[in-house]
Protein backbone atom coordinates (compact mmCIF):
# COMPACT_ATOMS: atom_id res chain seq x y z
CA UNK A 1 0.00 0.00 0.00
CA UNK A 2 0.98 3.54 -1.00
CA UNK A 3 2.41 5.49 2.13
CA UNK A 4 -0.41 7.91 2.86
CA UNK A 5 -0.36 11.50 2.68
CA UNK A 6 -2.21 13.88 5.48
CA UNK A 7 -0.76 17.23 4.24
CA UNK A 8 -0.04 17.22 0.45
CA UNK A 9 2.46 19.45 -0.77
CA UNK A 10 4.43 18.63 2.39
CA UNK A 11 7.45 16.31 2.84
CA UNK A 12 6.33 15.03 6.10
CA UNK A 13 3.07 12.04 6.44
CA UNK A 14 1.36 10.57 8.69
CA UNK A 15 2.41 7.13 10.20
CA UNK A 16 1.20 4.24 12.31
CA UNK A 17 3.78 2.44 14.34
CA UNK A 18 3.58 -0.35 16.37
CA UNK A 19 6.22 -1.84 18.71
CA UNK A 20 4.82 -5.06 18.85
CA UNK A 21 5.63 -8.03 21.86
CA UNK A 22 3.07 -10.52 20.80
CA UNK A 23 0.66 -10.28 23.51
CA UNK A 24 0.36 -6.25 22.90
CA UNK A 25 2.06 -3.53 21.80
CA UNK A 26 2.89 -0.08 21.82
CA UNK A 27 1.44 3.00 19.21
CA UNK A 28 2.07 5.69 18.14
CA UNK A 29 1.19 8.40 15.34
CA UNK A 30 4.47 9.63 13.59
CA UNK A 31 5.20 12.63 11.21
CA UNK A 32 8.38 11.27 8.84
CA UNK A 33 9.28 11.82 5.04
CA UNK A 34 8.87 8.07 5.05
CA UNK A 35 8.10 4.80 6.57
CA UNK A 36 11.40 3.32 5.55
CA UNK A 37 13.06 6.82 7.24
CA UNK A 38 11.00 5.51 10.66
CA UNK A 39 12.55 2.17 10.58
CA UNK A 40 15.58 3.37 9.87
CA UNK A 41 15.58 5.57 13.23
CA UNK A 42 14.07 3.50 15.23
CA UNK A 43 14.68 0.09 16.86
CA UNK A 44 11.95 -2.69 16.76
CA UNK A 45 9.09 -1.07 14.80
CA UNK A 46 6.92 -1.22 12.07
CA UNK A 47 4.92 1.37 9.96
CA UNK A 48 1.34 -0.12 9.38
CA UNK A 49 -0.60 0.13 6.51
CA UNK A 50 -3.59 -1.18 6.19
CA UNK A 51 -6.62 0.72 6.36
CA UNK A 52 -8.31 -1.74 8.97
CA UNK A 53 -5.60 -0.82 11.66
CA UNK A 54 -5.69 3.34 10.25
CA UNK A 55 -9.71 2.87 11.09
CA UNK A 56 -9.32 0.84 14.41
CA UNK A 57 -5.99 3.78 15.82
CA UNK A 58 -8.29 6.60 14.91
CA UNK A 59 -9.81 6.21 18.07
CA UNK A 60 -7.35 5.19 20.21
CA UNK A 61 -5.98 8.80 21.63
CA UNK A 62 -2.91 7.64 20.71
CA UNK A 63 0.12 10.85 20.75
CA UNK A 64 1.46 11.78 17.72
CA UNK A 65 4.87 12.83 17.33
CA UNK A 66 7.45 13.75 14.54
CA UNK A 67 10.40 11.48 14.16
CA UNK A 68 13.11 14.22 15.09
CA UNK A 69 11.48 15.53 18.36
CA UNK A 70 14.08 16.07 20.39
CA UNK A 71 11.34 14.04 23.13
CA UNK A 72 9.66 11.04 22.15
CA UNK A 73 7.10 9.44 24.44
CA UNK A 74 7.92 6.44 26.59
CA UNK A 75 8.99 3.77 24.55
CA UNK A 76 9.30 5.45 20.75
CA UNK A 77 12.47 7.57 22.74
CA UNK A 78 14.11 4.60 23.78
CA UNK A 79 13.82 2.67 20.80
CA UNK A 80 15.42 5.50 18.84
CA UNK A 81 18.14 5.56 21.39
CA UNK A 82 18.70 2.13 20.97
CA UNK A 83 18.62 2.47 16.57
CA UNK A 84 21.51 5.04 17.74
CA UNK A 85 23.43 2.81 19.12
CA UNK A 86 23.38 0.11 16.52
CA UNK A 87 24.23 2.40 13.54
CA UNK A 88 27.33 2.92 15.19
CA UNK A 89 28.02 -1.09 15.08
CA UNK A 90 29.55 -3.04 12.19
CA UNK A 91 26.58 -4.93 10.35
CA UNK A 92 24.13 -2.14 11.36
CA UNK A 93 21.05 -2.94 7.79
CA UNK A 94 23.26 -5.62 6.41
CA UNK A 95 19.96 -8.19 6.18
CA UNK A 96 18.25 -5.40 5.01
CA UNK A 97 15.80 -5.93 1.69
CA UNK A 98 16.16 -9.78 1.41
CA UNK A 99 13.29 -11.74 1.11
CA UNK A 100 14.54 -14.54 2.68
CA UNK A 101 17.25 -14.17 5.63
CA UNK A 102 18.37 -17.68 7.86
CA UNK A 103 19.84 -17.38 11.36
CA UNK A 104 21.15 -19.54 14.12
CA UNK A 105 20.55 -17.80 17.55
CA UNK A 106 20.74 -19.09 21.07
CA UNK A 107 18.11 -18.29 23.36
CA UNK A 108 19.01 -15.33 25.98
CA UNK A 109 16.44 -17.10 28.68
CA UNK A 110 17.50 -20.47 27.92
CA UNK A 111 20.74 -21.53 27.29
CA UNK A 112 20.48 -25.48 26.15
CA UNK A 113 17.96 -23.82 23.47
CA UNK A 114 19.11 -22.78 19.53
CA UNK A 115 16.67 -21.76 16.85
CA UNK A 116 17.42 -21.81 13.27
CA UNK A 117 15.07 -19.34 11.66
CA UNK A 118 13.46 -18.76 7.88
CA UNK A 119 12.71 -15.19 8.11
CA UNK A 120 10.54 -12.74 6.05
CA UNK A 121 12.09 -9.28 4.67
CA UNK A 122 9.95 -7.78 7.78
CA UNK A 123 11.62 -10.30 10.18
CA UNK A 124 8.63 -12.77 10.33
CA UNK A 125 9.42 -16.41 10.91
CA UNK A 126 8.58 -18.54 7.76
CA UNK A 127 9.45 -21.50 9.11
CA UNK A 128 11.56 -22.45 12.61
CA UNK A 129 13.96 -25.15 14.33
CA UNK A 130 13.70 -25.20 17.56
CA UNK A 131 16.56 -27.80 18.95
CA UNK A 132 16.55 -28.28 23.51
CA UNK A 133 20.04 -29.56 24.56
CA UNK A 134 20.43 -32.62 23.10
CA UNK A 135 16.93 -33.60 21.86
CA UNK A 136 16.42 -34.15 18.04
CA UNK A 137 14.53 -30.56 16.67
CA UNK A 138 11.75 -29.49 15.93
CA UNK A 139 9.43 -28.03 13.26
CA UNK A 140 7.27 -25.19 13.37
CA UNK A 141 5.30 -23.21 10.55
CA UNK A 142 3.18 -20.04 11.36
CA UNK A 143 0.18 -22.36 11.95
CA UNK A 144 1.91 -22.77 15.06
CA UNK A 145 1.82 -20.02 16.01
CA UNK A 146 -0.92 -17.83 18.27
CA UNK A 147 1.03 -14.97 17.43
CA UNK A 148 3.73 -14.36 14.52
CA UNK A 149 5.08 -10.92 15.17
CA UNK A 150 8.61 -9.53 14.15
CA UNK A 151 11.44 -12.19 15.96
CA UNK A 152 14.13 -10.22 14.53
CA UNK A 153 14.70 -6.85 13.26
CA UNK A 154 16.94 -6.84 10.68
CA UNK A 155 18.82 -4.03 10.83
CA UNK A 156 20.27 -5.09 14.11
CA UNK A 157 23.94 -5.70 13.65
CA UNK A 158 23.51 -8.88 16.20
CA UNK A 159 21.43 -9.73 13.44
CA UNK A 160 24.00 -10.00 10.66
CA UNK A 161 26.29 -12.16 13.29
CA UNK A 162 23.86 -14.67 13.76
CA UNK A 163 23.26 -15.34 9.88
CA UNK A 164 23.69 -18.51 8.28
CA UNK A 165 23.78 -20.40 4.80
CA UNK A 166 20.49 -21.31 3.90
CA UNK A 167 21.49 -24.64 2.98
CA UNK A 168 22.34 -25.41 7.00
CA UNK A 169 19.17 -24.49 7.81
CA UNK A 170 17.67 -26.85 5.23
CA UNK A 171 19.71 -29.67 6.52
CA UNK A 172 18.00 -28.80 10.33
CA UNK A 173 14.57 -28.45 8.95
CA UNK A 174 15.10 -32.21 7.03
CA UNK A 175 16.41 -33.71 10.35
CA UNK A 176 13.73 -32.10 12.75
CA UNK A 177 10.52 -33.48 13.25
CA UNK A 178 6.97 -32.58 13.09
CA UNK A 179 6.01 -30.35 16.20
CA UNK A 180 3.65 -32.74 18.03
CA UNK A 181 3.57 -33.95 21.48
CA UNK A 182 5.93 -36.39 20.49
CA UNK A 183 8.73 -34.35 19.42
CA UNK A 184 8.63 -33.39 23.27
CA UNK A 185 8.97 -36.79 24.92
CA UNK A 186 5.29 -36.26 26.04
CA UNK A 187 3.09 -39.39 25.57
Amino acid sequence: MADIVINPGSSRQRFLVVHDYGMGGLWWWVQATSAREIVERIAEVEVVTDADSWERAAAWNLPEVDLDAPDLPPGLGELRQQRDQQRRQPGFGALVGRSLVHLRCESQDEPDVICYWEVSADGRRLREVEIRGDSPGVRYTPDDWVFNTPVVDLYDPQAAAWEIDPEEFEAQWRCAGLNDDLAFGME
